[in-house]
C-alpha cells in the first residue's frame, strides 16, 4: 500500500492510457531539446560574464541571475498553464528562454554587462518550463502511476543534459563563422533547441492535459484549497510539508555540489577529476529517476523519500568522514545525486497529490519558486560555511536539512497511515 492518498475513481477513462503515453512522448521530446540547450550552454554563462566583465569574481552571477529567473518565472508560468492549459504555459516558456538566450549573444556583441545578465534571468525560463514539464506529466497519471510518469519525464533530461556540453567545440565553430563573440554559439544552439521545443509543445499537447485533467474534476481526499500556491500552503498541511521535502532537498544538494570543485580543487584534483565527479553526480541525479518513481508507486511517497534522505545522509557522512580522500568524495557526490533523485520524484509526486486539480498548477508554481530560492541560498551559504568549516564541516551543518526533511517525511507516513 502507497502513502499516497487515493483518488476517488480507479478506472481511467477510455483512451486515456494512449492519451497519456502520447502525452509523456511530447513532454520526453521537449525535455530532451530544453535540456540540450541549458547542457550546451552550462558553462558558458560564466566564461561569457567574465570575458564582458573582465573579472573572474563576477562569474558565479550566471548561475545566480538563471536560478533568480527560474524562480521569478514559475509561478507565473504555473497561471498561464491554469488559465490556458499546460500547452501555451510550455511553449511560452520555450519563446521566453528564446528571448533570454538572443539578449544574450546581442549583450555580447555590445560588452553590456546589465544586459548580459538581465538575457540570463530570461533564460531561467528554460529551468521553470523543464520543471513544470515533470508536473504536466501528472495531469492525466492514475494515481497509482504517477510518480513513474513523472520521474520518466526527470529521466529525459539526462540525454540532453549529458549531449549538450559536448556540443561546446561545434558552438565555438558556428560563432566563429558568424563572426560572433567568444562563447556565444552554444547560445545559438540553445536557441534553436528551444525552437523546436516550442514546437513540440505547440503542436504535440492536443488536446491539453491540464484542461482534461480540469474538465474532468479528479479530486482527492482533501478538502479545495482558496487559489493560488501560497493560499494552499496555508490552508494545507500535506502541502506545506511536501513543498519542504522538495525544496529542502534540493538546497542540500546544491550547497554540496556547488562546493565540490572548489573543495578538490585547492586539494590538487586535475580538472579531469572534477570534471567526472560532477558528471557522475548529474548521473545519479537523473539516470535512476525511473526507478525511484517506480519505488514511489511501489513503496509509498513518503517511504521513498525517507530512502532519499538516508542516501543524502551517507553522502554527508562520507564527505566528513573522507574529506581528504577523492575517491571517498567521488562517491559522496554520486550517492548525493541519488538522494536528491529519489527525494525530489517522490516530493514532487507529493506536492501534487496534496491539493485538487484546480488548485494543483499553482501550487506546483509555488514549489517551483521556493525550490529554486532554496537552492539559490543553499548555493550562497555553502561558500562561507566552506571557509568557516571546511568541506567536511559542511557535510555536518546541511545533515540538519536532512533531518527536518527526515521527521517531515516521517509525519507525513504516520499521518497517511492514521488517514488510511
Amino acid at each position: 500500500m502507497t502513502d499516497s492518498p487515493p483518488t476517488h475513481s480507479t478506472k481511467p477513462p477510455a483512451g486515456s492510457t494512449r492519451l497519456q503515453r502520447k502525452v509523456l512522448i511530447v513532454l520526453a521530446t521537449g525535455q530532451i531539446l530544453g535540456g540540450l540547450g541549458v547542457g550546451a550552454t552550462l558553462a558558458l554563462g560564466a566564461l561569457l560574464v567574465t570575458e564582458v566583465s573582465g573579472s573572474s569574481a563576477l562569474s558565479g552571477l550566471a548561475a545566480t541571475m538563471n536560478t533568480l529567473g527560474a524562480a521569478i518565472l514559475a509561478i507565473p508560468l504555473a497561471r498561464l498553464a491554469q488559465r490556458r492549459g499546460r500547452r501555451i504555459s510550455l511553449t511560452t516558456g520555450a519563446l521566453v528562454a528564446i528571448l533570454g538566450a538572443s539578449v544574450i549573444v546581442t549583450a555580447a556583441i555590445l560588452g553590456s554587462l546589465p544586459l548580459l545578465l538581465t538575457g540570463m534571468g530570461l533564460q531561467g525560463a528554460a529551468i521553470a518550463l523543464n520543471l513544470q514539464s515533470r508536473f504536466a506529466a501528472t495531469d492525466l497519471a492514475l494515481q497509482k502511476t504517477r510518480a513513474r510518469d513523472l520521474s520518466l519525464i526527470v529521466w529525459s533530461t539526462t540525454i540532453g543534459s549529458v549531449v549538450g556540453p559536448n556540443l561546446f567545440e561545434p558552438s565555438e565553430l558556428l560563432g566563429r563563422a558568424l563572426g560572433l563573440p567568444q562563447f556565444t554559439g552554444g547560445f545559438l544552439i540553445a536557441m534553436a533547441a528551444q525552437v523546436l521545443g516550442a514546437t513540440v509543445y505547440f503542436l504535440g499537447l492536443r488536446p491539453d492535459p491540464l484542461k482534461l485533467a480540469l474538465a474532468r474534476g479528479a479530486t482527492i481526499k482533501n478538502k479545495p484549497g482558496p487559489a493560488g500556491g501560497f493560499g494552499s500552503l496555508r490552508s494545507v498541511p500535506a502541502a506545506r510539508q511536501a513543498v519542504l521535502i522538495v525544496a529542502l532537498s534540493h538546497a542540500v544538494m546544491v550547497a554540496v555540489m556547488s562546493m565540490t570543485p572548489v573543495h578538490l580543487t585547492s586539494h590538487g584534483a586535475t580538472l579531469s577529476l572534477v570534471g567526472l565527479t560532477i558528471s557522475l553526480h548529474v548521473a545519479g541525479m537523473y539516470a535512476l529517476s525511473p526507478v525511484f518513481g517506480w519505488l514511489a508507486d511501489k513503496m509509498g511517497r513518503a517511504q521513498t523519500v525517507l530512502l532519499g534522505q538516508a542516501t543524502f545522509a551517507i553522502a554527508l557522512l562520507l564527505t566528513f568522514l573522507g574529506a581528504e580522500n577523492q575517491a571517498l568524495v567521488l562517491t559522496a557526490l554520486i550517492l548525493l545525486g541519488l538522494g536528491w533523485s529519489a527525494s525530489t520524484v517522490a516530493g514532487s509526486t507529493m506536492v501534487t497529490e496534496s491539493v485538487p486539480v484546480q488548485d494543483r498548477p499553482g501550487l506546483q508554481g509555488t514549489s517551483d519558486l521556493v525550490m529554486n530560492l532554496c537552492g539559490a541560498a543553499g548555493g550562497a551559504l555553502a561558500g562561507p560555511i566552506l571557509a568557516m568549516v571546511g568541506f567536511s564541516g559542511l557535510g555536518l551543518v546541511f545533515l540538519a536539512a536532512v533531518l527536518v526533511v527526515t521527521v517531515v517525511a516521517a509525519k507525513t507516513l504516520r499521518d497517511t497511515r492514521v488517514t488510511i
